[in-house]
This record gives C-alpha cells, structure tokens and sequence, in this order.
C-alpha cells in the first residue's frame, strides 16, 4: 500500500505499455520538483488519458496509475478542491456509487469550507441514492460548514433543487427562511422568494413553535375583550410573523453592507500555489480584525477557515488563527489541530516557526516530550537550524536546568560546521552568563573555544560584547580585557576585510564610549589601519563653485555627511541586526 506524505510520488510505477516512456519522465520530473504545480498537472493530465481515458475497462497499471498519481497529489495540495471534484468523478468512472463518494468524504474533511466541493457532493447524492434522508442528512453537514460562506448561494440553491425535486415544500419553506436570516450575498433574493409564502404556507411552517407562542400571545393580548373571527386573528398572525422577519431583514442587510466592502475585496477566494497580493493579504487582516471585535466565535472561526484557504501558505495567518483560538479558553484541542494542519499539511518544514510556536503551545501545556520532538521533528529536515536548536536547548534550560542546556549545545555544535557552531557557543555563553550568573564560566568559554570559530563572527563580536558589558573597578583593567579579545580576533580571525572593519570599528566606538586617556590615540592609529586613507575613498568636492555646478545647500549636505558617516559606521547596523535577531 503506497504510504502517502512528502516524497511519496517516488513510489509510484507505471507498469504499463502505453507512454511508458512519457509516464516515467513526468514522474520523474515530479519527483525532482514536487512543490511545482505544473509538473504535477502535466502528469495528472497524461495519465488520465491513458489508453483513451481511464475507465473500469482500462488496464489494472493505468488505474493503479492514476490512482496513486491523484493519491500522492492531493495529499500535497489537498484544497485544490475541483482536483477533488475530477478525481471523483474519475472514480465513478472506475469504482462506481461507493468509491466516487469516499473521495468527496476525503475532499470535505481536508477543504471542509468550500461552497463548490458541497454542492458537487450534494449533487452527487441527488443523482445516485434512493435515501432522501441520507441525502438530506449530507446536505445538513454542508449547511454546519458552509452556510455562512458569503457566497454560499450555489449550495442553497442545490439544496432548494433536492427539496423541491422530492416535492417537499414545507422544507423549501423552512429552508428559505433559514437563509435570508444568514449575512450572505444573496439574502435579499432569498427573501424576497420566502416573504409572500407568509400569506400562503401554513403558519407552522413560517416560524419555530416558541416564535408562534409568542406571537400568539400577542394577538390575543391585542384583541382581549373583542371577539374576533378565526380568519382575521389568522391575518393578525401572519402580519407579526411579516414584521417580525422583516426586522431581521433590516438587520441583515446592515450586517452585509457593513462586511461588503471587505469581500468586495477578496480577488482570490479559493487556493493557489501563486503568491497573493499584498493588497489581498491586508484585506483579509482587516476583515479578521472587524470580525474578531463582533465577538461571535462561530462566524470568526468559520471566517478563518475561510481566509486559509487563500492564505494557507502564509505562516501568519496560521499563527494568527491559533493565537484567537487559544485566547477563546478551553479550546487547548481546538488550537492543536490548527497547529497540527499548518505543519502537517501546508507550512513547508524550511520555514519553522510554525512549528517552534506549537512546540511551544505543547510545553505550556506541560506536554514537554511532545515539545522536544516537534524540535528534533524539524532537525531532521533542516539540521543546521540555528533558532531550532537555541528553542530546544531553552527547552532543557527551562525544565531540567542550564547545564543540561549548556550540553544540548555542545552536542550540535560538535555536529555543525564552524559557523553554526559559533551561534550556538555564543547561546551557550548567554547562558552562563545571564542565566546561571556565571561570567566567569562564560569567558572561559569564550577562551576555550574561540580556536574553534575563527571565522565566526557571531562568536567573536559577542566576545567582544560580553566584555564590553563587564563591570569592572578599574577602567584599565576592563580596557585591557576588551583590548586582548579584539588584538586576539585581529591576530588570529579569518575574516573578509568588510567584517574585520566591523569587528574593529565596534572596539572603536568603544574606545571612544569608555576609553581613557589614551584612547583617542589608540583610536586614530586604528583609523588608519582599518579604513585607509579617507580621501582615497570620498574625494572631497571641489572648493569654488565650477561653471555650471551650483553650490549644494548646507542641508544636502548635512544630508550626505550623514549617509557617510553611517555607511562608515558598520557597528550602528550590527547593533540594528542583532537587536532584530
């Protein structure tokens, strides 16, 4: 049995004939790019159309074939929903009744939120079962997941077409009234179908028995003391029940108005591999941002179903989605399964921090194995991940101490080349440091291991930071301590000119922050020695005013002295990058 998940297409064979030749291409062509949707197209295409299109009759290769190809494709991309709608249909060709619906059970469990899939399924059902209930029953499980979709009319319609094809017209009644009550497209059309059954279908039809007993009550209250004949007090009736639908109408349509602007908005409702626009991603931030602040939970959380069908390959709304579920309270279950599905199914492994924040989720929930696992879930694919393995050495740190932390890193960093192993010997010196309230184990870290990261420079600009940071009585002696960590990196670095300016022009500004006497001179011979002869980088601009060149104001030029200054002061960016770090 084929074992579906990334890299699965690797095991499908075409044992067939026919194109054998082309078959083996476009797999292999897939297999080489799984994440280019084209490739796949191409092969389901071909496939599909083996020997004259694949049927019951075909050869067992070609439905095997074609099988496996929409298995492995759909378990990658499972919200192209039309892809579910041509494998069923595929399958009802093959398999008939029973295999053409357990691919539209697989196609709603994975895209539960779209409009097309339902009302294809519901569709389906009308034409091949006998049960009405059954069928009935199928078109209710859509209304819970998509009724509430904007433009959920297609799905209505179809279930108004089963209703009045079995002639159920109470039910169309009933139906009809549910769904001018809901903020969609179409409400107004839906009411104006429902609202002259008012005067014709029987009142039971027209409003739930708690509603008439109250209207009744009120009928009765208006008319105490006078008799009235049956068919006025039956006007009287269907007059309230107008009025009384009537307000939801008004209410209705102020709720449409005020959400149009938003799904006037939205160019791309449905799932693509292609990036969106930026316009689109901002739409869909504000849409949630005015949805959350309404404060009903039903409608936000149908609207984020919605919104990552478009947005599944964006971490942030992920993110986003499982943050609003787990601030509802007691929905711990509900926010795994969003953390689950982004990445399981959507959020490439290469961008973890979907990931890292489930791990997280996991640990406040005291789940900590299952947060060490989600880590080494990700290092297994992406094992030089700096972040990952700082996260699960915070993982130790937090629960069985800072030297169990301290050798987590050690372990990676005799795995990693020297430059990965730089960021995590800095972490482990961070650790000693503010953490264990040992500066002491800390430089000596830094001294035992600085051999081992020469071409560092994470490693050597947090050594000089560390020092920098230390407070010490005697100015020389914190001097002299900085001093010997930038001659050593001088000495011994392996490093780019740009990045030894770097590192020096930080022992610069520091000489010249906390320096002492000597300082300015220490600081000018460094000057020379790091950046050169100035003039011989920025010329200086002529001294009279040339024939045809006007004089720059003194505010450009205050400008451009300023962009020079910056440009030669790599130590400001440093700072910026690792502040963002």
């Amino acid at each position: 049995m084929l074992v579906h998940g990334r890299g699965s297409i690797a095991q499908v064979h075409y044992t067939g004939d026919e194109a054998a030749p082309e078959i083996k291409k476009l797999l292999d062509a897939v297999v080489e790019s799984e994440d280019e949707f084209e490739r796949w197209e191409a092969l389901i295409a071909r496939a599909s159309d083996l020997e004259g299109g694949v049927t019951r009759n075909s050869s067992p290769s070609a439905i095997e074939l074609v099988r496996n190809v929409y298995d492995c494709f759909l378990a990658k991309f499972p919200l192209f929903f039309g892809y579910w709608k041509k494998y069923a249909d595929l399958e009802f060709s093959i398999g008939g009744t029973e295999t053409a619906e357990m691919v539209y059970e697989r196609g709603v469990s994975c895209i539960p939120s779209s409009v097309d899939l339902w009302a294809n399924y519901c569709g389906f059902k009308m034409d091949t079962s006998h049960d009405n209930d059954v069928t009935r029953d199928l078109f209710e499980r859509g209304a819970h997941f998509v009724g509430l979709d904007f433009q959920s009319h297609p799905f209505w319609e179809k279930y108004i077409e089963f209703e009045e094809r079995i002639q159920e017209p109470t039910n169309v009644t009933k139906i009809l009234a549910r769904i001018f009550q809901l903020p969609v497209y179409q409400f107004h059309r839906y009411y104006e179908k429902f609202r002259p059954l008012i005067t014709s279908r029987p009142v039971e039809e027209l409003a739930d028995p708690k509603l008439l007993e109250t209207l009744n009550k009120a009928v009765e209250a208006e008319n105490q003391g006078f008799e009235r004949p049956p068919l006025e007090l039956d006007r009287q009736l269907r007059g309230k029940i107008d009025h009384y639908y009537y307000d939801i109408y008004l209410r209705i349509q102020g709720e449409v108005q005020a959400v149009w602007q938003y799904e006037n908005a939205i160019k791309r409702a449905y799932f693509h591999v292609t990036d969106l626009e930026d316009e689109d991603l901002e739409n869909w931030r504000k849409y949630l941002d005015y949805t959350e602040k309404q404060g009903d939970f039903h409608r936000t959380s149908f609207l984020y179903e919605r919104c990552l069908v478009a947005c599944a390959l964006y971490d942030e709304f992920w993110l986003r989605y499982a943050r609003w579920m787990f601030s509802q309270g007691g929905k711990d279950e509900d926010t795994r399964v969003i953390y689950m599905r982004a990445s399981c199914i959507f959020v490439p492994i290469s961008r973890p921090l979907v990931r890292l924040n489930w791990a997280r989720f996991e640990e406040k929930l005291g789940r900590i194995e299952v947060a060490r696992d989600i880590h080494l879930a990700i290092l297994e694919e992406v094992p030089d991940h700096v972040e990952t393995i700082i996260s699960l050495a915070g993982v130790d740190r937090r629960h069985e101490g800072n030297d169990a932390a301290v050798r987590t890193l050690e372990i990676y960093i005799s795995q990693r080349n020297a430059q990965v192993g730089g960021f995590l010997a800095v972490e482990q010196a961070r650790i000693l440091w503010r953490c264990k309230d040992s500066p002491s184990e800390a430089r000596q870290l830094f001294k035992d291991k600085h051999d081992k990261f020469l071409e560092s420079k994470e490693f050597w600009l947090k050594y000089l930071e560390f020092e920098v940071c230390q407070p010490a009585p005697d100015q020389e002696e914190a001097h002299a301590r900085v001093k010997g960590v930038h001659e050593l990196l001088r000495a011994k670095g392996r490093f780019s000119s740009d990045v030894m300016k770097e590192l020096s022009q930080y022992y610069m500004e520091y000489l010249m922050d906390y320096g002492g006497k000597g300082a300015a001179d220490e600081y000018m011979t460094l000057d020379k020695e790091v950046n050169g002869y100035v003039s011989s980088k920025y010329p200086s601009p002529p001294l009279g005013n040339s024939k045809g060149q006007p004089h720059t104001s003194g505010k450009k030029r205050k400008h451009k002295a300023k962009a020079v200054q910056a440009n030669a002061n790599p130590l400001v960016n440093a700072q910026v990058s690792n502040e963002a770090a």
